[in-house]
């Protein structure tokens, strides 16, 4: 094993050497025999300026590399140090691109020895991080890292996560390594050597033993569980709100300055008399009142008081994770008694480990994502507990691997399989059995509402956080969707008998038994064609009648909805649709029943089969079970009608002629919330920072079918001084969107944005209600910036989620972020990264959206105003959220900019403003309101 190793990091004039871009620093470190020996670093005349924006980023004027030396003069050392070594460095496409351009440019010969790239080598051997970037991986690993984007720091930074990568893949068990060793041959890095040399030592080592922390189960390293649930003593519990002192002294004692609010006080209390006196309770805490803790030590002491089992709820699985990680912890800290908590998700987010096993032994058309996928497993199961996939951070392609890979009801053998005693799913159920505090979240809740409550153990009360999402939530998963896509990854997975897919290894599997199914296998190759062909037909049949009704343009942007009514289908279009539908539902039991008949022929030997068969055998019965539901859902879709459901398609006018949605849901649910969910509980605490419009809990409480039950409704307010952190701004020159088209609309909010950046220096968030609007804006205001003084960050154009956008919008110090749908929540950039929100337009519901015109038609059935009763408290709410973002501290400043006149042009406007915690209101020209924010700030 070459045990030398030279890692280089490079900063650019640019992303792309073949254009032009020029090495402006370089940082190279040596490595031999397990430490740093040598290091090297200069700065580089690129003989060219260096853009503005990459000045910001790197920190690397004109001025330092005016005197530095040319990359030719440093030519000869670099290739002096490259020679015999393995060139490291993290992103390695992007650092020899670069380095092999100018070794080219000064007459030398390209580097053509081995590679190793740090980010692929941390996706594998660290399958848990957030993100792979360097700066994020120093933190996690407690790597000092002063001057991130510098060539010299970088360099060093990237030598040490290579000597503990190294470290860590030499420490992993010997099966683990021989597992690895093939899949490693499809890495870009050159590992193999390295790995063998791992594997040699081990064979010739007198311990081959793996720690005490794993176990060697069916050619799998897992770590071990502790199967044995204890539970926890009995403990004789005091009046909770007579113990409130004694728990901030304690926690005063064990986390230094921390005190309970007043605010967290008082949730406390009614929460506390809620669930002792039997009460259903709404409360609005305001953003900083700390209401995690607020509910769950309430929530505690009630669960160990009466011996039961309390579940908490969030809409989120950030906020779930932030429950055990965070709050847990300060709880044990707290209370004066042990006691056990559960996490408990949707069965999609454990790992099969059965059907792992028999993917590792599958290596039909896997590509590099899947290779990647199945090594990071493999390193992930010597770690974790739980096999929850939120613990494992999967390449794109990964996503894909997982849907074959994690537990589902279909595929589950129970009691019968050999992994059952360590299957993750049963494991994590276990633990919810007899736990203080099991926490879900929203989608589980509604699921195990809807399947009998055979999902999560018994309990009588339970705590929803972010419960403004509660009538949402409920409505999709008492919904039904369908889509050519699902059809088409279940047609993809069966595959055909001549493809190396699920139907060619039963057949093969078939002729290995000496079965006589050639004559059903045939059979079901054509069958399976023609449903396909009609499947196909289907949905694009739907698409054009869409198009058609609703005369889609080929240039807009978006999906566009069309309702329907299944019982009303008429015109030539809809009959051919309701003929394909016919022959769909034939070719669907014609093909049902032949994977049945097959399916049974196989259960009647299913003790002669070996484990590889029994696995291709529960994969197609699997399929069975989906398709059964997806021919289900279509039929429903199409050929059923309930009144008290709304129906409606989606087409993309740009996406294929068959990508075509179609969708039901409830209109309304609170008569189901009410007879399923509220009345079955003793006591449930609703909670979140928006639950009212205008100081008043009506709205909810009719939306969620409360009315009966005599709930109690408490309002918390903020700790936050809003009249002193926040100002509140509405332009009077930008002008009214109906007054003005589209185009000069847009341009005038962009120079607003542009206008106000300038004073804040960036740190902008900017909340659009329409894509559409936000992708304008963006490219327009780009045109606009000169010498990019600003870094433009776009949702659905920047690529990215929101976690990680949001991350790059911290990263820099002039930066404005463009955000819709889900920034206006969830967001939480404190301090001084932001200190401007913008809300282009008040968050009203598109008036051509399903559900809210359906529930507009019943609103107007019994007299009601759909504009009053609905519409604007679902407006408020959501501005509500959007202003949140904005204070997330005591120590936070900021403004809010109202470009939507009417907020104060109009009646209603004014209850936006008055749905607000108290601040000061100005409303002036432009450039009146940038005078005084200067001041301000």
């Amino acid at each position: 094993m070459n045990d030398k190793f030279v890692v280089i990091d490079i900063e650019t004039t640019g992303n792309v050497a073949k254009k032009g871009d020029r090495i402006i620093q370089i940082g190279l470190v040596v490595v031999e025999n397990g430490e740093i020996i040598e290091q090297f670093s200069s700065f580089i005349n690129p003989e060219q300026e260096i853009p503005a924006f990459i000045q910001q980023f790197t920190g690397i004027t004109n001025e330092m590399v005016t005197d530095a030396p040319t990359f030719s003069s440093i030519a000869p050392k670099v290739m002096e140090y490259l020679n015999g070594a393995y060139f490291v460095a993290h992103n390695v496409p992007f650092d020899l691109s670069f380095i092999q351009n100018e070794l080219e440019m000064s007459g030398y010969d390209h580097f053509f020895g081995p590679t190793i790239d740090t980010v692929e080598l941390s996706r594998l051997l660290l399958p848990t991080a957030e993100s792979y970037k360097l700066y994020h991986l120093a933190e996690q690993l407690n790597f000092e890292h002063d001057r991130p984007h510098q060539a010299d720091s970088d360099s060093e930074v990237t030598a040490e996560l290579l000597l503990f990568l190294i470290k860590k893949l030499k420490k992993l068990p010997l099966l683990t390594l021989q597992q690895l060793k093939p899949m490693i041959k499809k890495f870009d890095s050159a590992l193999e050597v390295i790995i063998e040399t791992f594997i040699n030592d081990k064979l010739t080592s007198a311990i081959l033993k793996n720690d005490g922390q794993l176990e060697e189960f069916r050619q799998l390293v897992l770590k071990k569980q502790e199967l044995k649930i204890e539970h926890e003593p009995y403990a004789e519990i005091e009046n909770f709100q007579d113990e409130i002192n004694e728990i901030e002294t304690r926690l005063l004692k064990k986390f230094d300055r921390f005190k309970i609010r007043e605010g967290q006080k008082e949730m406390m209390g009614y929460i506390d008399d809620a669930l002792s006196t039997n009460q259903h309770l709404l409360v609005e805490a305001g953003t900083g009142t700390g209401k995690s803790l607020a509910y769950l030590l309430p929530g505690l002491y009630y669960a160990k008081k009466y011996e039961t089992s309390l579940v908490i709820s969030t809409h989120t699985v950030q906020l779930q994770q932030q429950l055990l990680e965070r709050d847990m912890k300060i709880l044990k800290e707290t209370v004066p008694f042990s006691f056990r908590t559960a996490v408990l998700k949707g069965r999609s987010h454990y790992l099969c480990l059965r059907k792992f096993e028999q993917k590792l032994l599958d290596h039909f058309d896997d590509n590099y994502d899947i290779v990647l996928s199945k090594a990071q497993i493999l390193v992930w199961l010597t770690e974790t507990e739980d096999g929850d996939v939120e613990q494992i951070n999967l390449p794109s392609g990964g996503k894909v691997f997982w849907n074959e890979v994690q537990s589902d009801a279909t595929t589950c053998i129970g009691k019968h399989c050999s992994w059952f005693s360590r299957c993750f799913y049963h494991q994590a159920r276990n633990r919810a059995y007899g736990a203080d505090l099991i926490i879900t979240n929203h989608a589980l809740l509604f699921t195990d509402m809807t399947q009998d409550h055979q999902l999560i153990p018994s309990y009588k009360q339970v705590i929803v956080d972010e419960a403004h999402h509660m009538e949402e939530v409920a409505s999709d998963f008492l919904g039904i969707k369908s889509d050519y896509f699902s059809f088409s990854q279940l047609f993809s997975r069966i595959g055909t008998i001549h493809t190396n897919d699920l139907l060619h290894k039963l057949f093969s599997v078939h002729e290995e038994l000496g079965l006589n199914l050639h004559t059903s296998f045939e059979s079901l190759d054509d069958l399976l064609n023609d449903l396909k062909f009609e499947i196909d037909d289907c949905y694009r049949q739907l698409y054009a009648v869409v198009v058609n009704k609703m005369s889609v343009a080929k240039n807009e942007v978006g999906r566009k909805s069309f309702r329907y009514f299944p019982n009303e289908m008429g015109g030539e279009g809809w009959r051919g649709i309701q003929e394909v539908v016919y022959r769909v539902q034939m070719f669907s039991n014609e093909v049902l029943k032949l994977m049945k008949k097959i399916s049974d022929e196989f259960s009647l030997i299913e003790d002669e089969l070996t484990f590889l068969q029994t696995g291709v055998i529960t994969q197609f019965k699997s399929v069975h079970a989906s398709l059964s539901e997806e021919k289900g859902k279509l039929e429903e879709l199409l050929l059923q009608y309930d009144p008290n459901y709304v129906y409606w398609i989606e087409v993309d006018a740009k996406g294929a002629r068959n990508a075509t949605f179609l969708y039901c849901k409830p209109i309304e649910v609170a008569d189901i919330l009410a007879e399923t969910f509220f009345s079955k509980k003793s006591s449930i605490v609703l909670t979140s920072a928006t639950l009212t419009v205008k100081n008043s809990f009506n709205y909810i409480v009719k939306r969620l079918g409360l009315g009966d039950f005599g709930v109690t409704t408490k309002m918390i307010e903020s700790p936050f001084n809003y009249e002193e952190q926040v100002q509140l701004m509405i332009p009077t020159t930008i002008p009214n969107i109906k007054d003005v088209d589209e185009k000069e609309y847009i341009y005038e909010i962009v120079i607003s944005i542009l206008d106000i950046a300038r004073i804040t220096r960036g740190r902008m968030l900017v909340l659009f209600t329409s894509y559409d609007m936000l992708r304008k804006a963006f490219y327009e205001l780009k045109d606009f910036i000169t010498n990019e003084e600003f870094i433009l960050i776009g949702q659905g154009i920047t690529s990215g989620s929101r976690a990680k956008l949001t991350k790059n919008f911290k990263q820099f110090d002039q930066a404005i972020l463009f955000g819709t749908s889900s920034f206006w929540e969830g967001v939480d950039i404190p301090g001084e990264d932001l200190s401007c929100l913008v809300i282009v337009r008040l968050p009203f519901s598109p008036p051509d959206n399903p559900v809210f015109q359906a529930k507009s038609e019943k609103l107007k059935e019994i007299g009601k105003s759909p504009f009053m009763d609905l519409s604007l408290p679902q407006a408020i709410i959501r501005f509500k959220q959007g202003f949140g973002r904005l204070i997330r501290s005591t120590n936070d400043r900021g403004v809010v900019f109202v470009f939507d006149r009417r907020i104060t042009g109009t009646r209603y406007g004014k209850s936006f403003i008055q749905s607000l915690p108290e601040v000061p209101v100005h409303e002036k020209p432009l450039h009146k309101l940038l005078y005084e924010l200067k001041n301000w700030l």
